[in-house]
């Protein structure tokens, strides 16, 4: 299998392999998460460990804990732009908090929490969809010129 499938030749966007998805995901830690709060959507950045074909963080007690208790429906997203090319991959599934036992799965796993707070809950995202995708960016903007002379 390639590395990437195109949708047509020539296409700027190509679509990743649920396997390279997940790759993408093992190798990176920092994403975005979207869930449900009271009648609207919110979206927090977290650091995530990759368990199996699970997400796994830690958070402390708060609006993330509250809005997954009420509504396991979330979203996530992770991306990186490198030189020429963006990758994006996003998944949605269900979050659930973690006790007892299933947390200790966070213990053998490379959580780094960027920032310095305290963090004792563990929640597990069970992934329903994946999908990636990587883009060949064209960004003409960055190569133009401007000529601009003084009189």
């Amino acid at each position: 299998m390639s590395e990437y499938q195109y949708e047509f030749p020539g296409d700027p966007v190509r679509i990743l392999h649920p396997e390279e998805s997940w790759e993408f995901l093992r190798t990176h830690e920092f994403g975005r998460l979207a869930f449900h709060l009271i009648g609207e959507v919110h979206i927090v950045p977290i650091n995530y460990a990759v368990d199996n074909h699970r997400l796994i963080f830690l958070t402390t007690e708060g609006s993330k804990v509250f809005g997954v208790t009420m509504n396991d429906d979330v979203a996530f997203e992770a991306d990186e732009i490198t030189g020429e090319h963006a990758t994006s991959v996003v998944v949605r599934g269900s979050a659930h908090l973690l006790d007892g036992e299933d947390a200790y799965v966070a213990e053998r796993l490379p959580l780094r929490p960027w920032v310095g707070t305290p963090k004792y809950t563990v929640i597990g995202v069970t992934v329903e969809e994946i999908s990636g995708r990587r883009f060949d960016l064209s960004r003409p903007w960055m190569r133009a010129r401007v000529d601009v002379t003084h009189g």
